[in-house]
């Protein structure tokens, strides 16, 4: 039995030296968007390309979470490094009563004749159940933002992960509520973000609780959803005439330990998850990927120490590198750089 016990144990290690070896290749950068900053504690990262192929991350911060000092701040890749993290916006109320700021979400919409301008949305407001949407634009690349604006009532905005912006031009953002039960619904601009349309919730809370999904293309008027679940797996969800109606919201085989996902289909069409995989605590932290939206293969661990690794985003540049941002500890936020064509 002991030399069974061996024998499996060194072909585990083995199997660990070879994805480790499989990795290694494909990883081109692993960093800090920050080493030191006024505050102690972030969370919540988005990235994106601008329009003029520019990095730009935000994510929120201040003392803690739920705390009425965190506000949104927003890092942008300038001269070979990232410039030092700026407050962009808070929660301050015209009565000078101050809410915590949460989850904002970078997206840059696609021209349409004139280059639109990169949107950062973000939550406002005491918790989950009571916040509301805001959004801040910008025509720099991040440099300077509008004044905010908010959503109109009841449209919430993508409410951690990107949105996409269908063949069409409508911009389809995956949002959820969680003030009776943790419910998915969709919301679609077709005006670049002037005016909203909101979905009825797709599942009822009870079942499955769900939020914070993102979505991918299977091709067509095809898309697929997976996101967070209170099951201890990631759920699925598909449309076959681009987001309109929703089919049934079921469980994956992939765990979820009641953690934020983040995925993306790629040029190539596959499609990347990043996720923990994990039923309890938030770490590992990897990434899967799929070639048809059904089955998936853990390809690669950013973090297996102990810890909290949460909250990715993932996006693929116009140069086809993959950019994936992560809650390190909730200290500061890992940035990966992935080259797909590298990863075996």
């Amino acid at each position: 039995m002991r030399l069974l016990n061996l024998l499996a144990l060194c072909l585990s290690l083995l199997a660990q030296l070879r994805i480790a070896e499989a990795q290694a290749p494909a990883i081109l950068k692993s960093e800090f968007l920050y080493e030191s900053a006024p505050f102690p504690s972030c969370h919540a990262s988005t990235i994106v390309e601008s329009a003029n192929g520019k990095l730009i991350a935000a994510f929120f911060a201040g003392t803690a979470e739920k705390n009425p000092d965190v506000g949104i701040w927003v890092v942008r890749w300038e001269d070979g490094k990232w410039t030092p993290p700026v407050e962009v916006t808070n929660g301050v109320q015209p009565d000078g009563t101050r809410h915590p700021c949460w989850n904002p979400v970078l997206f840059q919409p696609r021209a349409t004749g004139s280059t639109p301008p990169l949107m950062l949305f973000y939550k406002v407001g005491p918790s989950p159940s009571t916040w509301w949407g805001e959004l801040r634009t910008s025509t720099d690349d991040g440099k300077t933002w509008s004044a905010a604006r908010r959503l109109p009532e009841g449209v919430l905005g993508p409410i951690k992960n990107k949105p996409v912006q269908l063949p069409n031009g409508d911009i389809l953002s995956g949002t959820s509520s969680e003030h009776a039960g943790w419910r998915v619904h969709f919301e679609r601009s077709s005006d670049l973000g002037l005016t909203w349309s909101k979905s009825e919730p797709v599942n009822d809370g009870k079942a499955i609780g769900a939020i914070q999904p993102s979505i991918l293309f299977l091709g067509g008027d095809n898309l697929l959803v997976l996101g967070r679940t209170q099951q201890k797996r990631v759920f699925q969800m598909t449309s076959a005439d681009g987001g309109k109606t929703w089919g049934e919201m079921s469980l994956t085989s992939l765990p979820n330990p009641n953690a934020g996902t983040d995925a993306v289909t790629l040029k190539d069409g596959s499609h990347w998850l990043v996720y923990n995989h994990t039923e309890k605590g938030r770490s590992p932290l990897n990434l899967a990927i799929s070639t048809n939206g059904k089955d998936w293969r853990t390809m690669l661990d950013f973090e297996t120490q102990p810890g909290e690794y949460s909250y990715p985003a993932i996006v693929q540049t116009r140069d086809g590198l993959v950019h994936v941002t992560y809650t390190w500890k909730r200290q500061r936020v890992k940035h990966v750089v992935l080259n797909p064509e590298k990863l075996q």
